[in-house]
């Protein structure tokens, strides 16, 4: 299909979906975006279905064969990804950065070898062709909260500033972690032996970092000499897409190159914007970032709900499906516990350790770095095995985003009122 024409059609999608969602239904635009473009394309599955040889279904069908993984991968998400950082508040991070490091790290390689774990217990039972470390690496698929679906949604459901800033720190980072712990297990299954873990962490990751800062601070320096606004936007477009192509060639993780290129620029603006008087009057750096974040999260998330288009069901996908689901919650809920233990501090916002198992486990969204890594395995996985990690991977995001995005609002608020309720009991017994 002509680029500009699929292009027309998502642009489509998204205004006439946003306008009549802002009109009737007032969902959050995000989950409105995500929620009707699946009812959508169910609709031209319907159409292609009863008029299979028109040239309509052709071009249904044509909708569906999009590259989704090199869109996300190769495209779009070192922008996205760079834009949320951008709005990290260094403060909030600072005082934060003991339960985001646990929770962005060992929570997700508990969750995934968990999940890995249980998932295999039911491939056994079901005799699905399955060895453990394919059950590992869909854990390593579905388990990283996506930064991309958490601070579209989460930041802006009425969440405490210091809750946000630990679940969308926390959503940064941890898809980092497992990319590097999908890469290690996609060692061991294609060639039986992978680096030493630590080794590959420390590539990944320290390479990553090393690259970001280096590069972030020559074009920051640059950045100095004017006082363009439209320069300040052109010199960040070229560091996050620099940083990113530098840290793929060479096998670093430039998702998390691009997450440290916006935070070091955020935390340079500031520091700038407190030596001069006048720096960006208009606002256009920060609305720029801001109109991008929300012009790709849209586009997202419409193409998202197009792949439902080309989706073909794994077998035993009835009972597939819901078990893989209550893995995942639980299989989160453990992680998040195992970490918020190991803090070792007050968990932030005052909850105890249920309380905030529950909230961080509820507001764990998926998004499309799940299904981009999801169909990168159809390069190495048998093709039944290939059609449960789409499947699982693509039910996982509505899931998360349709039910429990929709739903953590309130979550929230019942689980501020049980906190208050246990505040106030236990200070009634410490008065008494």
């Amino acid at each position: 299909m002509n680029a500009l024409v699929f292009l027309i059609i998502i642009l489509a999608y998204i205004v006439i979906i946003g306008t009549l969602n802002e009109r009737i239904f007032h969902l959050q635009s995000d989950i409105a975006l995500i929620f009707f473009s699946l009812l959508l394309s169910i609709v031209l599955l319907v159409i292609r279905f009863i008029f299979p040889e028109s040239s309509f279904s052709i071009l249904v069908k044509s909708l569906g064969d999009f590259e989704f993984r090199e869109y996300l991968m190769d495209g779009v998400l070192c922008f996205m990804l760079f834009a949320g950082a951008s709005k990290v508040n260094m403060g909030k991070f600072k005082k934060n950065i003991r339960p985001i490091s646990l929770l962005a790290l060992l929570t997700t390689v508990l969750s995934s070898f968990l999940y890995g774990a249980l998932f295999y217990g039911m491939a056994c039972l079901l005799k699905l062709p399955m060895d453990i470390w394919m059950c590992v690496l869909l854990g390593c698929v579905v388990s990283p909260t996506d930064p991309i679906a958490a601070t579209g949604i989460l930041s802006k459901i009425g969440l405490s500033k210091n809750v946000c800033s630990v679940i969308e720190n926390e959503s940064l980072f941890n898809d980092g972690t497992g990319v590097t712990l999908f890469i290690f297990v996609r060692a061991l299954i294609i060639y039986g032996s992978g680096e030493h873990f630590l080794e590959l962490m420390v590539k990944e990751i320290g390479g990553a970092v090393a690259v970001a800062l280096m590069v972030s601070y020559v074009l920051f320096e640059l950045m100095k000499l004017t006082r363009n606004p439209v320069r300040y936007i052109l010199i960040s477009l070229l560091d996050v897409s620099l940083v990113y192509m530098i840290c793929e060639h060479f096998g670093f993780s430039g998702v998390i190159a691009s997450v440290v290129c916006g935070m070091f620029f955020s935390y340079s603006m500031e520091g700038m914007k407190r030596k001069a008087a006048v720096v960006d009057p208009e606002n256009y750096y920060e609305d720029f970032w801001e109109i991008v974040e929300n012009i790709l999260n849209a586009i997202l998330f419409v193409m998202i709900g197009l792949l439902v288009l080309n989706l073909k069901l794994c077998d035993h996908a009835a009972l597939i499906i819901p078990v893989a689901l209550i893995i995942l919650v639980f299989s989160r809920a453990v992680g998040v516990m195992v970490s918020t233990v190991l803090t070792g501090k007050r968990i932030p916002g005052n909850y105890n350790l249920s309380e905030f198992v529950i909230l961080m486990t509820w507001s764990a969204l998926k998004g499309g770095l799940s299904m981009a890594l999801a169909l990168e395995t159809a390069e190495y996985l048998p093709p039944d095995v290939y059609l449960i990690f789409t499947n699982v991977a693509y039910v996982t995001i509505f899931f998360t985003v349709l039910v429990q995005g929709l739903s953590v609002k309130n979550v929230y608020f019942a689980l501020e009122k049980h906190k208050a309720d246990r505040l106030s009991s236990k200070n009634r017994k410490e008065s008494a």
